[in-house]
């Protein structure tokens, strides 16, 4: 077990090895998660297994372990660094004697805390409660009190308010809107293609530095932060390109491993300004020591999203930690596969602007031969 100190509100995260060869980053990433939210990590425990526990997910002796240290430490909340079933959730709340919340949840209250936009507010707000119409006979009755709380955040719970008949007319307003937004977002879609704008989306693994390019390269003052998810809203700018016109650049939420798949369902509207892009600019954390796993993890939501096929240029970003020289790579066809760069200095831009232009061009001769 090991004890930290950060953050206003208080947990003891869980964190239970299956051998899986991903565990110890997933549980960084716990941390940093937990961090984002605000809460002050107590304690961590981390135990091995086979395979979860059908009734407590972390097995009885372990659960018993973490009771102690709650008690101990009067830890007001668990957080537990996997997806737990509503029966292992109810199980778990009472042999703890305390709330406990999942990575889901957890991720949940992040975007609940940091969605800006209406559109992104009823998109979290559907992934709640579509959580919430599966998991409710395992959450605390007294959850409806605790509206400010991690976990509790958005639509909150209480008898009256979540009863099946009314969590079904609120999910099937939101999508309603939803829908009616996404169908505004087409509208100007069309309007782009008309006049022949190279659509590019900007994508990668959370906190790599999609948002400090986007601002260099739009010079818009979009929010940027060392933090998980300091994004969540797509934001869209033009741009101009030296003799090849206008670029339309949207910045989109981060991606991260065990992403919920209702959040990727709920953000689906807005993840489609991905899926009609004509290029991707995949930016990657050049010095993070599993960014192979990431770039990984982020096609593997692309293609869920049905965006493999689009064309991506990889953005090696923050090379000034490491004195790292700009570059740019090409691939077997001469076009340019991989850009090396500092988002934040801005050393090593006109690689990308270059990337940018190959496109544009290639975009228009496209375009050309279509009309023809």
């Amino acid at each position: 077990m090991q004890q930290t100190s950060t953050g206003t509100e208080a947990a003891v995260l869980v964190s239970i090895d299956f051998g899986t060869s991903d565990h110890s980053e997933s549980l960084a990433e716990l941390r940093q998660l937990a961090e984002t939210a605000g809460v002050r990590t107590l304690a961590v425990i981390e135990a091995k297994r086979q395979r979860p526990d059908a009734a407590l997910f972390a097995g009885s002796g372990k659960v018993q372990q973490i009771a102690e240290i709650v008690e101990q430490l009067e830890a007001p909340l668990v957080i537990f660094n996997h997806d737990l079933s509503p029966a292992q959730m109810r199980n778990l709340t009472a042999k703890l004697n305390t709330r406990v919340i999942d990575r889901t949840m957890l991720i949940l209250d992040i975007f609940a805390q940091r969605a800006q936009s209406h559109e992104g507010k009823f998109q979290v707000e559907l992934a709640q409660l579509k959580y919430l119409a599966t998991h409710l006979v395992g959450m605390n009755q007294d959850m409806g009190q605790q509206k400010h709380a991690v976990g509790a955040r958005g639509p909150g719970e209480t008898k009256l308010e979540l009863d099946r008949r009314k969590l079904d007319k609120r999910v099937h307003m939101l999508k309603d809107r939803l829908e009616k937004l996404k169908k505004q977002r087409v509208v100007q879609r069309r309007a782009r293609n008309r006049a022949d704008v190279l659509s590019v989306s900007i994508v990668g693994y959370t906190n790599a530095g999609k948002s400090t390019l986007f601002n260099k390269l739009t010079r818009a003052d979009v929010y940027v932060a060392d933090q998980l998810f300091a994004t969540l809203d797509t934001t869209s700018r033009r741009m101009f390109t030296e003799g090849q016109g206008e670029i339309v650049v949207s910045d989109t939420v981060g991606f991260i491993r065990h992403l919920p798949h209702s959040l990727i369902a709920a953000f689906r509207s807005t993840l489609e300004e991905t899926l009609q892009a004509d290029l991707l600019l995949h930016v990657v954390d050049a010095n993070n020591a599993i960014r192979d796993d990431q770039i990984a993890e982020v096609n593997k939501v692309l293609a869920e999203i049905g965006a493999a096929d689009i064309p991506q240029v990889l953005i090696f970003n923050k090379i000034d930690l490491q004195d790292v020289p700009p570059s740019v790579q090409c691939d077997d066809y001469g076009r340019i596969a991989r850009v090396f760069l500092s988002a934040q200095s801005g050393t090593g831009l006109d690689g990308l602007q270059l990337a940018l232009a190959e496109a544009q061009t290639a975009h228009r001769a496209h375009a050309a031969i279509e009309q023809t």
